[in-house]
């Protein structure tokens, strides 16, 4: 009997890897739905993907005239979780510059379209996205102009008219260095619109090899004045970033086409403008 037990219980052990072979079905828990994360297999993306989130806050920005008048700039960094449909939610500033402009950078962020969500083995997933908002003051914006009197329609332009920048208070008036400052009845603008200018900006841009080497990106803002011919000139950096990075943004304006300049009474007119030239790698 105990041979016979023993000679069984060897059986049972021999056969037992053979039992072990068998396939197995692994079950994986889905994950939490409220779950937040930071990092993913497929990062959450903007629609129109990161030059074009960039185009749509630069058009959509209202700097507020106050801040203008304030002098207040700065770059506002915003927090927000783009949520498993794509939507955006839980918009936070982590360390505000000025309430207005914390205001404006969480509105424009708020009003944006929805993202392509993040996804993480295989599921959509909410992801925490950190987004900057740059609000950088042209020369001479913020400054209030003294209406002086109206203009007849028709009269002539006085000499050395500029039409005023973009989101300042100007209407008409002389400005300290002489130049007579109007309130445009068209800003300036890229032919075929912004959309059109951005995509020849991506498309142009050579990445400094020394940026590109530190792994240095950003977005560096670029001022430069529409002649009435359309042309871009007197370009320079705002905010500078260094690493071959200003330069090429200074290429790329001076290299761009040229645009629909200003009118007032139907005639073209000078325009100093700013807008950023993105950098990501």
């Amino acid at each position: 009997m105990k041979s016979s037990t023993l000679l069984a219980l060897l059986c049972l052990t021999a056969a037992t890897p053979a039992l072990a072979q068998k396939p197995v079905k692994l079950k994986y828990t889905a994950d939490d739905p409220k779950h937040i994360y930071d990092a993913v297999e497929q990062p959450a993306v903007p629609k129109g993907g990161p030059a074009g989130y960039a185009e749509y806050l630069a058009s959509h920005q209202k700097y507020p005239t106050a801040a203008m008048q304030a002098k207040q700039e700065g770059t506002v960094m915003v927090t927000f979780v783009v949520e498993r449909t794509g939507l955006v939610d839980e918009v936070t500033v982590a360390q505000p510059v000025a309430p207005l402009l914390d205001a404006e950078a969480i509105r424009v962020i708020k009003a944006a379209p929805r993202w392509t969500p993040a996804h993480n083995k295989g599921q959509a997933v909410r992801q925490r996205v950190t987004v900057p908002v740059s609000f950088v003051l042209a020369a001479g914006s913020g400054e209030t102009v003294e209406v002086p009197g109206k203009v007849a329609p028709g009269a002539p332009l006085p000499p050395g008219a500029v039409a005023a920048a973009p989101g300042t208070t100007s209407v008409i008036g002389t400005a300290p260095n002489g130049a007579a400052i109007i309130r445009p009845e068209k800003s300036a603008q890229p032919v075929g619109g912004n959309v059109a200018f951005f995509t020849w900006i991506a498309a142009n841009q050579k990445y400094p090899d020394l940026a590109r080497k530190r792994h240095i990106q950003g977005k560096v803002p670029v001022e430069f004045t529409v002649q009435p011919d359309g042309s871009l000139t007197d370009v320079r950096v705002v905010q500078k970033h260094g690493s071959g990075l200003d330069e090429e943004a200074v290429r790329l304006i001076k290299a761009a086409p040229k645009w629909e300049p200003a009118l007032y009474q139907g005639k073209p007119i000078k325009q100093k403008m700013t807008l950023p030239v993105l950098f990501q790698l």
